[in-house]
């Protein structure tokens, strides 16, 4: 956990509050002593702190930015889902949306001591290296990956301005993660105790981690501050989409049965994503990420 006084007197502003890694990230910050304020998209109700904003809209932006003044940012919102139908909107929130922020905050009379910017794993797309550092080709395979890519080019265009910190996140998990993700999907099945679950390509190895332990590095490292410096946030250890089922199959007591649905199976299918996490680890300490069995336990029970 972290020390109650490092955030105190602070503000911190979070994109994205109100969605699945925000709401883990705003108990972290709030903890450790932290104003928090956020973003989340139009007609979600107001509230204190939280402000509705479309990222496209460059003045609404500003506007959040010029009220919250904050000390520091995780700009966590964007267009998450890889099979999201709407590609354009992949590049105007992900790469656009973006800029308007940094644009935003450039402007401030203070700047915020640290701005983290979420990218993804995904811009490695299928590599041979089986452990992937953050030195590793981009090669990305579908256009969420890409426009993720185009948003960490962009940011460069500010990296003398403002002190920016980019993550790419393998796949991470937990209570609250929509079904249309992949481990909250087959838990919501062995939760309802269905007999069976139509799935994808079942040959995939992921680097799977506890959203907890993301929105604790994230914290650490807004702390830590290591401006200009880019991050994998893992596990380190990929597990395959069998040993899921299995380990599923141990906590709800039975198996299920799988079918491959063609519709499932992407395209340009990542096989194999596997983190290297010592450069996180060197800035923020010794990482303990929950084992996958943990993580899935306290979301059945979710």
């Amino acid at each position: 956990m972290a020390p109650a006084q490092e955030g105190a007197g602070k503000r911190a502003l979070v994109t994205g509050l109100a969605g699945f890694t925000g709401r883990y990230l705003e108990r972290e910050l709030r903890a450790a002593g932290y104003e928090v304020h956020g973003s989340t998209t139009p007609g979600h109700p107001a509230a204190p702190g939280l402000y509705p904003v479309d990222l496209t809209d460059r003045a609404a932006v500003a506007a959040m930015v010029q009220q919250v003044r904050p000390d520091v940012v995780a700009h966590l919102a964007g267009i998450a889902f890889v099979g999201h139908a709407d590609v354009e909107q992949f590049y105007r929130v992900n790469v656009v949306g973006t800029r308007h922020l940094l644009e935003a905050l450039a402007g401030l009379e203070r700047k915020p001591s640290a701005v983290l910017l979420a990218s993804s794993a995904n811009i490695y797309g299928n590599t041979s290296v089986p452990v992937i550092g953050e030195d590793v080709a981009a090669a990305p395979a579908n256009d969420y990956a890409v426009s993720k890519l185009a948003m960490e080019y962009m940011a460069r265009l500010w990296q003398d301005k403002l002190p920016l910190i980019v993550t790419r996140p393998f796949n991470y998990t937990g209570v609250g993660q929509h079904e249309n993700f992949l481990l909250p999907k087959i838990v919501g099945h062995f939760r309802r105790r269905a007999a069976d679950i139509e799935l994808g390509n079942l040959h995939v190895w992921r680097d799977f981690s506890d959203v907890r332990m993301v929105a604790a590095s994230y914290r650490a490292l807004l702390a830590a501050a290591p401006a200009g410096q880019t991050f994998n946030i893992c596990s380190g250890r990929a597990h395959s989409l069998g040993e899921v089922l299995d380990m599923m199959a141990g906590i709800a007591g039975y198996r299920i049965n799988v079918h491959v649905n063609p519709a499932f199976v992407r395209a340009n299918e990542v096989e194999r994503l596997t983190g290297d996490n010592s450069r996180l680890a060197a800035v923020v300490g010794a990482l303990a990420p929950p084992p996958l069995a943990d993580t899935l336990r306290w979301m059945y029970a979710g």
